[in-house]
């Protein structure tokens, strides 16, 4: 009966000293980890640069070429679709393409792909032709 008695006292503290160990490594383990994503953090503010807001100026004369109001995103947009204010094309201007929106009072109007003013005279990469 004895043996029995310290076989379960033996087996209650090697349980317990197991149940401390990974308990102790967990800890460890979560405050290193911790520690490395907070240090990560710190680096990758640190090579984060402030983004400065440049916007081009185009011609003051020409109010199609003001991107004043244009955010850097949507001037970006427009340089990945390749808009010129006045087309190496003819015929494919942006008064006849179907992504157009002509402004009726302003010699300027918009397109559907990006914000800003857009030349009547303009082209893009997607001029689409209007079909009538």
């Amino acid at each position: 009966m004895n043996e029995n008695k310290y076989a379960r006292r033996n087996f209650l503290q090697k349980y317990l000293k197991m149940v401390y160990l990974v308990a102790g490594s967990g800890f460890i383990l979560n405050l290193k980890s911790n520690a490395s994503v907070t240090e990560w953090k710190k680096m990758s503010a640190s090579k984060k640069q402030p983004t400065k807001k440049i916007v081009p100026q185009g011609d003051p004369e020409n109010p199609c070429d003001d991107l004043s109001k244009v955010s850097a995103d949507e001037i970006s947009k427009r340089k990945k679709l390749a808009y010129v204010s006045q087309s190496p094309v003819e015929n494919n201007q942006c008064r006849n393409c179907n992504l157009f929106i002509p402004a009726p009072d302003k010699p300027c109007g918009a397109c559907l792909l990006f914000k800003g003013p857009v030349s009547p005279e303009g082209h893009c990469a997607y001029w689409a032709p209007i079909n009538e």
